[in-house]
């Protein structure tokens, strides 16, 4: 039997129903009832026998068994108890399939460690292993878990993600504009973001209130390389953009006032060529990735 046979919109109802719950807008479950999108997921996966493949929130494990097919193995994460149940009923025939029962999150800046410790297990098993993230993300967990991934250590190699049409467009966003901010520079700086396909509500079941898009991110190894401490840019990226409204320089001093001197962050503006008047919000990537750079190394000297 065919997986996207499976979620339909009228096979769903009769399968929550048959169960005697609701699916929970809590934990942000919308399921993709478009089988065509399904397929897109895993064709944009460029999925083979050498993947590692993470899927956050399994679901009814449709796409869980679309995965399978293509992988080599698959790590598949769901929190509520309910869905587990019925993911077991499509999973549990599928010998590379391993699906967890927890939070894939410790805190909203951190992967849980028995997620990663099970990556790092899944990737030593055969050289050359690569991992992959391809899910239909909830939406409240969807930045912790691209923005978590990225400041991982592991080699990964290809994110596909249905997430909110609004934060693929803070994903994607350029300067100046009014989603541009901290999730972008931190992207950009790292990977290649853009967005696949943009996805009304009515290719999910239950219907979102929110447009929804397709996002792909594959690595940019140059430019996380210009990266001194990600730790540290990261950090200033979140911190740098909270008062986006205000003068960057002002921004700067404040942060690192117990480091550093006014005139070290002048200096590392001076440097970099940004005017002393900008506001973070209209610093380019690269500006942001060099004056991070900079003030790193005063910091630390």
């Amino acid at each position: 039997m065919k997986p996207a046979v499976r979620q339909t919109r009228s096979h769903l109802m009769e399968l929550f129903e048959r169960h005697g719950f609701h699916p929970r807008t809590d934990f942000g479950q919308n399921f993709l009832i478009d089988l065509n999108l399904i397929d897109v997921l895993a064709r944009e996966g460029r999925l083979g026998p050498d993947d590692v493949v993470l899927e956050v929130g399994t679901g009814t494990g449709s796409l869980t068994a679309q995965l399978s097919a293509f992988a080599g193995t698959v790590i598949t994460v769901e929190v509520d108890s309910k869905m587990v149940k019925l993911a077991h009923e499509v999973v549990d025939g599928l010998p590379n399939v391993t699906l967890l029962h927890r939070d894939v999150l410790k805190n909203k800046n951190h992967f849980a460690p028995e997620v990663l410790e099970l990556i790092d297990e899944r990737l030593g098993e055969v050289p050359g292993r690569r991992l992959k993230l391809v899910a239909n993300l909830p939406y409240s967990i969807a930045t912790p878990i691209v923005s978590n991934l990225v400041a991982t250590d592991i080699d990964w190699e290809r994110i596909v993600v249905t997430i909110q049409w609004e934060l693929a467009e803070r994903m994607t966003a350029s300067p100046g504009g009014r989603d541009y901010g901290a999730l972008s520079a931190w992207l950009q700086a790292q990977c290649h973001v853009k967005t696949l396909r943009r996805l009304p509500p009515t290719v999910f079941w239950p219907r979102p209130k929110v447009q929804s898009a397709i996002v792909r991110l594959v690595p940019d190894p140059v430019g996380k390389r210009r990266i001194i401490d990600r730790e540290f840019f990261q950090d200033f990226l979140r911190r740098g953009f909270h008062q986006r409204r205000k003068h960057f320089r002002g921004v700067l001093a404040g942060m690192y006032r117990k480091q550093i001197s006014k005139e070290d962050v002048d200096g590392a503006m001076a440097e970099t060529g940004i005017p002393e008047k900008s506001r973070a919000e209209q610093i380019d990537v690269a500006g942001l990735v060099e004056l991070a750079n900079r003030l790193y190394q005063r910091v630390n000297s």
